[in-house]
């Protein structure tokens, strides 16, 4: 990697411009999930700690370039007071003479939040004048939005040309585990990915099956696949129209030395609800009304002693239908025992993607595992083998 992190910095009576995530939901004006908003107070305390002047950039939903007051950054004020435990100052602009003002006049041990970005209808189209007068409020950038930097913005690529550059810790942290799980991991390597469509996940199956070892396929893409190899999958949730392909990943995989793990017995009920009468099944005796909608125990084990057999696990998606009890078991019971291992050292285990984050947390495994990133699209992109252009500025390229 050749990006810079706070440490390679000189920051004392520095202006730093960080570039952060906190597109929170709030709920009549109070912010009802501030976990965005916790993991970037590392960076700013350490900027402060350093005698920097952290300067906060960033975005909040879709304004379109339009000012819109239920949009603006000023309403996290209070939130982000409490994260920090120090004074916010706020410009109702990021750019221009006031936020100018705002900048030259904060004092150590204060932070300044800047408008929305996004109030500003080039930021989307990484407009260089943007980003110029962007720049002109700091001496250093730090880029502390992993989750943003899929996208080539004002706020996370152009800027990171214009100033010395490094990674917040958060984007720090993303960035090794990423590293450690893709770049150059310690293998075995095991991925585990489920959801719904195998459309959607085109591009990170076929970057993953030349990079790991056994590839594990759960929830309703793994349907498709048992339909490829000719079984009958009754009324469940699968792409019919994508067997040919699912059948092609098969093969490419057996040609590359990948092999892919599929439910060997599955989990059937007649309806999709929570409770339902179901019954467990070998994977090719679905009965034409049938619904899977989980994998049974033989499957379990199967991936539990893959995960043994590990040295490192990137997961992204559940195994089954956790949103419904008891169609949660196989996620759960293969989340614990990847969260045991991990604990016990013998276990690298990176996960993301908005499922899978909330099945992690929901199977009490989320806390063990090494790292668990919130960056959806980005984590995605990072997986299916995409260069992301605000970590690619970082690096100077």
């Amino acid at each position: 990697m050749g990006w810079k992190t706070l440490d390679d910095m000189d920051l004392n009576g520095k202006r730093v411009l960080v570039r952060v995530d906190i597109n929170v939901p709030i709920v009549d004006g109070v912010v009802t999930d501030s976990t965005r908003i916790r993991r970037i107070a590392p960076s700013v305390r350490d900027i402060l700690a350093a005698g920097g002047k952290p300067i906060l950039l960033a975005h909040f939903g879709r304004p379109g370039g339009e000012r819109r007051e239920n949009l603006s950054l000023k309403q996290l004020i209070p939130t982000l007071e409490r994260a920090f435990e120090t004074k916010v100052r706020f410009a109702a602009d990021c750019v221009g003479p006031a936020a100018e003002l705002a900048a030259e006049s904060l004092q150590p041990g204060e932070v300044l939040l800047l408008e929305n970005t996004r109030f500003h209808a080039t930021e989307t189209k990484n407009d260089p004048e943007l980003a110029a007068g962007m720049a002109r409020l700091g001496d250093v950038f730090c880029n502390d939005a992993f989750s943003a930097s899929h996208r080539a913005h004002s706020s996370t690529e152009a800027i990171a040309r214009l100033l010395p550059a490094c990674a917040g810790r958060l984007m720090q942290a993303e960035l090794q585990a990423l590293e450690s799980a893709l770049g150059s991991p310690e293998r075995p390597v095991t991925a585990v990915v489920g959801g719904a469509k195998v459309s959607t996940k085109l591009e990170l199956l076929g970057n993953l099956i030349e990079k790991v070892d056994y590839l594990v396929i759960g929830g309703g893409m793994a349907n498709t696949f048992l339909a490829a190899k000719g079984y009958h999958v009754g009324k469940s949730l699968a792409e019919r129209i994508m067997k040919d392909t699912a059948a092609e990943i098969m093969a490419k995989a057996e040609a590359t030395g990948c092999k892919i793990v599929l439910p060997s017995d599955i989990v059937v009920a007649k309806k999709f609800e929570s409770d339902a009468p179901h019954e467990v099944l070998p994977a090719d005796k679905c009965p034409e009304d049938g619904l899977i909608l989980d994998a049974g125990p033989e499957s379990v084990a199967r991936i539990v002693e893959i995960f043994g057999q590990s040295q490192t696990l990137i997961w992204n998606g559940p195994l089954g239908a956790f949103e419904l009890e008891p169609f949660d078991a196989a996620t759960n019971a293969a989340a614990l025992k990847a969260a045991a291992l991990t604990r016990a050292g013998k276990l690298t285990s990176v996960a993301g993607g908005g499922d899978t984050v909330a099945a992690l947390n929901a199977s009490g495994a989320a806390g063990d595992f090494t790292y668990i990133s919130t960056a959806g699209g980005a984590f995605l992109e990072w997986m299916e083998g995409k260069t992301l252009p605000g970590v690619n500025a970082l690096n100077g390229n």
